[in-house]
């Protein structure tokens, strides 16, 4: 097994997985020999194409190196993508899941297997060439539409109500994130600091509760034609506060204004993509409610998102990082925390800041 992140496929020695598969379930091991291809997407997990095998397969493994505690559980993801099968929910299915290291599977690492959905991730603006302004505006409205259908299931209806603990969730998250800043903590950057004291202070009291997908994106969905054939990467899924999904889509909505030189987002209003007060409409028209307190939850999903690639920039000084692209990751800590202080100032202005309920026939 490699964990050379200079390897074609670290962390994953093919033929003895391939072995393994052959072994446990020879029902997907089909004919190869198997083939891996480092995916590109996320910082986070590290996600392998498997060819060759009954049908195409995606393996995901936890990353490389330094590891948060809490972070990285597969058991968790592979659970909440099994139980969202069949839902309005579109994911793709789960196949296996190997809970514990085991040097006989070819990974030093828990991981799981999944089908190969089809379609691509809407990452980059040069992706957009491909579509009209109206079907990008056809996938941002399906984009958020899902998101109310997420929010809108019944936990104990998919055996996920036992999935975390709703109250108290905003409190929790904070403790959390701050555990995996202390984790990461490489350089001084006080204005992290001010904006994780700043949200502290002013933790808003939850309205809806439900299933949360903790990092809900456009570049999180797969676009089949022009449609989304499956929402993907549910490590952070959680029981809670469903307005922290909202803040975290808004966050990555407009991140391009956040940080010009080095955000990386495929929305572009100039292509046709709606504004995301217009997705905030079809949001609370589809659950009827509305999102108090919208502020607080851009700050936070600032501050979230600034940790985690913190995370990532710590793993990438200590050589742990698979891929390309983590060279300037650490560019974006200061300006999200910015964002986020701004996102409170304006809050502290209005503290009833909210997207209000439309008015029918609007």
């Amino acid at each position: 097994m490699t964990d050379d992140p200079h390897s074609p496929t670290p962390g994953l020695d093919v033929p003895v997985f391939e072995s393994w598969l052959q072994r446990t379930h020879p029902g997907l091991a089909g004919p190869g020999p198997l083939s891996a291809t480092l995916m590109a997407g996320g910082r986070s997990n590290v996600t392998y194409g498997i060819d060759g095998a009954a049908r195409p397969l995606v393996l995901r493994r936890p990353p490389l190196g330094h590891v948060q505690a809490t972070a990285h559980d597969m058991a968790r993801e592979h659970r909440v993508i099994s139980a969202l099968a069949g839902t309005g929910v579109p994911v793709p299915a789960t196949l296996a899941l190997q809970r514990t290291p085991d040097a006989s599977t070819g990974l030093d690492s828990p991981f799981y297997l999944m089908t190969r959905m089809p379609g691509q991730a809407l990452a980059r603006r040069h992706q957009n060439t491909a579509y009209t302004p109206t079907a990008l505006r056809d996938i941002s409205f399906e984009l958020i539409r899902l998101l109310a259908e997420l929010h809108r299931l019944d936990p104990d209806r998919i055996g996920l109500g036992d999935f975390g603990r709703a109250d108290g969730y905003l409190v929790r998250q904070l403790h959390r994130w701050g555990l995996q800043y202390d984790g990461s903590r490489s350089r001084e950057l006080p204005q992290l600091d001010r904006l994780q004291e700043r949200l502290r202070d002013n933790v808003p009291t939850t309205r809806r509760n439900g299933l949360v997908h903790g990092d809900f994106r456009l570049d999180n969905a797969l676009v089949d034609g022009t449609s989304i054939s499956a929402i993907l990467d549910w490590e952070l899924s959680s029981l809670g506060d469903t307005a922290v999904d909202v803040g975290l889509l808004g966050l990555y909505w407009e991140i391009h204004s956040i940080s010009p030189g080095t955000a990386v987002s495929a929305v572009d209003p100039a292509a046709g993509y709606p504004s995301f007060p217009e997705l905030l409409d079809t949001y609370c028209e589809v659950l009827g409610t509305r999102v108090e307190h919208l502020s607080w939850y851009r700050a936070f999903a600032a501050y979230k998102l600034a940790v985690i690639l913190e995370g990532v920039y710590f793993r990438y000084q200590a050589g742990g990082t698979v891929g390309t692209g983590f060279e300037t990751v650490g560019d974006l800590a200061v300006p999200l925390a910015v964002h986020g202080l701004n996102q409170l100032s304006r809050a502290e202005e209005n503290p009833w800041i909210s997207h209000p309920t439309p008015a029918p026939g609007t």
